[in-house]
């Protein structure tokens, strides 16, 4: 069965629940990033996507014509909070969740779903990754509007991205039956990260999307599911609600999994439970120096580098500096460079995976003032 045309028509405002809310999760450290991020500047703070906004301030941004700021919340590290705070006019400061310690995805949403479970009992909840860059921002918006109507009639709902080759850096969704009556179809199964050969498979049989890590839910249906599937979780949960003060001491023993693992691929074993709805509106997940490569803006010669730089017989180039200084590269193809005011790396792109063992080398020798 072959992935169906994504229809264009809007949605009308009538078909969306009353209260919607948004979640960003924006807890990562952005290892990948280094030297521009850094633990207390990760990725989601960067302006990584070919746009002058972070971006954090990018998926906020453009996800205003569907929930507004004082509907959006972001969970993300107490070490950042007042800086993601700042990232983000129009987001009240009690919408910022600061997480006590990193416990993945399935307690960072748990958490925040009972958050705001307390203020609208009846609404639903559109959960997004921090750290993504769209290109057709109201494409994406229209995708949206049909996910959180899928949820309305399904426990779950996701977006699964049109997959444009075999990567095995993703995870992928097998497609099932279309819902009759929308843009949606079951979603037949969750499957982690392929090898390359099978990832091949997954795109050639035209029944297989890109999990983009998005969910739509409303909120008691996500706080039934984490009470089935993770009841350790939810026990936590139940006595952050019946003590404020107690985050500092519970959070950081909540169980350390991701709602994939601990809610989606349960909730989806039984037919009818998850809808994924198809998208294509120029999605990356931004994961590595290669990725800024690609969303970069290029000269002739594909080199993405800042204005004023100095290129002599050198092509597919990434360059960022600091400041005010000239690059200039000579007689050199397919190179990073990028330098702080503290570091300089320089490296092939296509081993742009390999940033993280420069952070590990560092916090080995101990020298974690430069990660």
């Amino acid at each position: 069965m072959g992935i169906p045309a994504v229809d264009v028509r809007p949605l009308s405002r009538e078909k969306l629940p009353m209260a919607t809310y948004a979640v960003i999760m924006a807890g990562g450290s952005g290892t990948r990033f280094w030297p521009a991020s850094r633990m207390a500047r990760p990725k989601q703070l960067l302006p990584l996507g070919g746009d002058t906004r972070s971006l954090l301030a990018a998926t906020v941004g453009r996800l205003e014509p569907v929930v507004p700021r004082d509907k959006v919340l972001v969970v993300t590290a107490a070490a950042l909070a007042d800086a993601t705070h700042r990232e983000l006019p129009g987001v009240p400061i009690e919408n910022i969740l600061a997480e006590p310690a990193p416990r993945n995805t399935a307690p960072c949403i748990g958490w925040a779903t009972r958050v705001i479970l307390a203020r609208d009992p009846d609404a639903t909840i559109v959960v997004l990754p921090s750290d993504h860059y769209v290109a057709n921002e109201p494409e994406f918006c229209k995708t949206v509007e049909r996910a959180i109507a899928a949820a309305k009639t399904r426990a779950i709902a996701t977006i699964g991205i049109l997959p444009t080759r075999p990567d095995t850096g993703f995870g992928y969704i097998e497609l099932g039956a279309p819902i009759a009556g929308g843009d949606a179809l079951e979603v037949a199964r969750f499957v982690e990260k392929p090898d390359l050969a099978r990832a091949g498979e997954f795109v050639a049989s035209g029944r297989f999307l890109w999990n983009s890590g998005t969910f739509f839910f409303r909120a008691a249906a996500m706080n039934a599911a984490i009470s089935a599937h993770l009841p350790d979780l939810a026990r936590g949960l139940d006595e952050m609600d019946r003590d404020a003060s107690a985050l500092g001491r519970v959070f950081p023993t909540l169980p350390s999994i991701s709602i994939d693992y601990g809610v989606m691929e349960k909730v989806s074993r039984e037919p009818g439970n998850v809808a994924v709805v198809p998208g294509d509106f120029g999605w990356s997940d931004v994961g590595s120096w290669e990725s800024a490569w690609e969303l970069g803006k290029k000269d002739a010669h594909g080199n993405a580098v800042p204005e004023g730089a100095v290129m002599v017989d050198a092509k597919n180039n990434l360059a960022r500096v600091t400041g005010k200084k000239v690059v200039a590269l000579v007689g050199v193809d397919d190179l990073v460079v990028v330098e702080t005011e503290d570091a300089i790396l320089v490296m092939p792109r296509n081993r742009a995976q390999d940033v993280r063992a420069v952070v590990d080398a560092l916090k080995s020798a101990g020298r974690t003032d430069k990660v």
